[in-house]
């Protein structure tokens, strides 16, 4: 199982949606997840094959009881709203007390800086060093990979999409 997470407001949602295959514009809007979302997420490999992902997306607002769905997850989407300076520090306390849980320690986790469409350049980088990413690197034992996503745009969607199926688990097949 992989598990979408992140603050609230963060784009979850609509990531999941544009990761979903789901059609995006200016005029799409989500509302705040106060529970949780599964979303089948679709992929063929080189061989033509189609295969399969089901992704739980838990709202921000669940944060203190997330940690009951941590049994058996192998993949973190974690999303930071890289926009917001603001909610970069509590996503950041929220990240480390899941870089702790014992049942994620071997955990892959795709480190999702969204909204990158109305940031500027340089954000991405501010953002890394208000999470004190190099440090966390050094410290930790699972995996983090550091993606610039965009649900509105697409931007970086793909790139999401080959980290979640480069995992070392054969995802399900796809029903004919």
């Amino acid at each position: 199982m992989c598990l979408c997470l992140g603050p609230a407001k963060s784009g979850k949602t609509l990531l999941m949606k544009r990761l979903h295959g789901d059609e995006i514009d200016e005029t799409t809007n989500t509302v705040a997840t106060n529970g949780t979302n599964l979303f089948a997420i679709k992929h063929e490999d080189e061989t033509g094959r189609g295969r399969e992902i089901i992704v739980r997306e838990l709202g921000g607002s669940m944060a203190p009881i997330w940690k009951h769905y941590f049994d058996g997850v192998r993949e973190i989407i974690y999303v930071v709203d890289a926009s917001n300076l603001c909610q970069i520090s509590a996503a950041g306390v929220l990240l480390y007390s899941l870089l702790v849980e014992p049942l994620l320690g071997a955990a892959r986790i795709a480190l999702v800086l969204s909204k990158m469409d109305l940031s500027y350049r340089q954000m991405r980088n501010e953002a890394l060093l208000m999470l004190h990413f190099a440090r966390l690197q050094r410290e930790i034992e699972q995996s983090i990979t550091v993606l610039e996503v965009s649900g509105m745009t697409g931007q970086g969607v793909e790139k999401l999409r080959e980290w979640l199926f480069a995992s070392s688990r054969p995802p399900r097949p796809l029903k004919s």
